[in-house]
């Protein structure tokens, strides 16, 4: 080519030749730019499940398995989770930089100031069935955010774009916590704005009418903690879920609702609760060794819910450090680590580190394992764990709808499909009457 921009060469028995664009990327994969595949070949790729498909250009995060990097804007994660609290983070993912001094205090108090919802909309909670999935409760009320916002569709300007996203990140905590508090038939508990982001979710949770509640600041700093290493993870099926929608022009809350009941997916949102479900089953740490048998049943290539690397970065996920050691912190606080729960993670623990079968098959504790354990030591049932999972990745989420919005690439989503249906037939005619 002309512009030296290297190419590969896409050619159909006697057909012409197609030249076909190389795009390099910061960091990560070298992208096959096939945009002009079916209009010069007449044909389309087929690539089931996009395992090799990049559909857009993204600067908000990046999870590389094989280096095993989670950056969010350029930032390893790690350090972002040890140095910087949600909001910032949250900030960050939107804006591309960490905010300053001026600009944090002006985005909290943006926070604090839209946490409420609309009283009307309280209301809608009384419709929900006492033991409805939390999950199926909040794509509900999120997606009815837009009946409480009679300028929902309008996000063409910076500002109202910015506004979007402080009433997301405001207001999902106020939502998951509502969905708990119905579900255990306890009124609902106001936000409170002089309370820290991680901090007031558990007034919410945990607060009743009758009793003073102080949070305690290890357990909110622990929250915090957890909400960022799982504020985004690049452009997996939620996120994607989010862009397909917003690319329609869908409302932000109608997308992030699309992503909330991707999420509730077993295979993506569900894996918490499904660990905690086999601690539960194996009941108590004399009883550890049960994991061996259950990881000896398992088809090849296969993994136990919390074991073996389930996560974008696998093995390699530089979270796993940080939710380990944030996992035991809230094992101490609660003073369930000699109790036991404790006994039975640890001896879990100890079974998965050294056991020949589990290491064999890279069955190690992983990400998912310790941020499910140390959500049930806060006391958040395994019912609730996607919601908080949804809540920590709403600012990830509206980054995507908004990057997606202002991408001069920007169009609707319209993946091909390769037909597999019947040919052409005729409809039989009908008999005489």
């Amino acid at each position: 080519m002309g512009s030296g921009i290297p190419v590969a060469i896409f050619k159909v028995d006697a057909e012409p030749a197609v030249e076909l664009p190389l795009l390099r990327s910061t960091q990560g994969s070298t992208c096959l730019d096939i945009r002009s595949l079916g209009a010069s070949s007449g044909c389309f790729a087929y690539d089931s499940g996009y395992g090799s498909t990049a559909c857009c250009r993204s600067g908000i995060s990046l999870v590389d398995a094989e280096s095993g990097e989670f950056l969010y804007r350029g930032y390893p994660l790690e350090q972002l989770a040890e140095q910087c609290d949600y909001l910032e983070v949250a900030y960050l993912l939107r804006n591309g930089e960490l905010p300053d001094l001026h600009q944090r205090a002006s985005f909290a108090e943006a926070i604090g100031r839209q946490a409420a919802l609309h009283e009307q909309m309280v209301k809608l909670y009384e419709g929900f069935r006492r033991d409805a999935r939390p999950m199926a409760v909040m794509v509900g009320v999120v997606g009815a955010l837009s009946a409480f916002d009679h300028a929902a569709g309008e996000f063409n300007a910076p500002e109202q774009r910015q506004l979007r996203f402080e009433q997301v990140v405001a207001r999902l905590p106020t939502i998951v916590a509502m969905a708990y508090k119905y579900s255990i038939g306890q009124p609902f508990m106001k936000p409170r704005r002089d309370l820290s982001y991680g901090a007031n979710f558990l007034h919410m949770l945990f607060a009743t009418p009758r009793e003073e509640y102080v949070p305690n600041p290890v357990l909110a700093r622990a929250v915090d903690r957890m909400l960022t290493l799982h504020a985004d993870c690049g452009l997996d099926a939620a996120s994607a879920t989010v862009r397909m929608a917003g690319s329609s022009g869908a409302n932000p809350y109608a997308c992030l609702s699309a992503g909330i009941a991707c999420l509730s997916g077993k295979a993506l949102g569900g894996s918490g609760e499904a660990c905690l479900a086999m601690l539960a089953g194996i009941g108590d740490a004399a009883r550890a060794g049960e994991l061996v048998a259950r990881a000896r049943e398992l088809p090849a290539g296969a993994r136990l819910p919390g074991f073996g690397g389930g996560g974008a970065c696998g093995a390699h996920d530089p979270r796993l450090p940080v939710m380990r050691e944030t996992c035991h912190e809230v094992l101490r606080e609660t003073g369930l680590v000699d109790g036991r729960f404790g006994r039975l993670v640890r001896a879990v623990e100890g079974v998965a580190l050294e056991d020949r079968v589990l290491v064999e098959r890279s069955l190690q504790p992983d990400t998912e394992f310790y941020c499910a354990v140390a959500q049930h030591a806060l006391g958040i049932p395994s019912s609730m764990f996607a919601c908080t999972l949804a809540m920590a990745r709403a600012a990830g989420w509206m980054a995507h709808w908004e990057e997606m919005l202002t991408d001069p690439e920007y169009r609707i989503a319209r993946p091909r499909q390769l037909y597999a249906g019947p040919l052409r037939r005729p409809l039989a005619a009908a008999p005489a009457s």
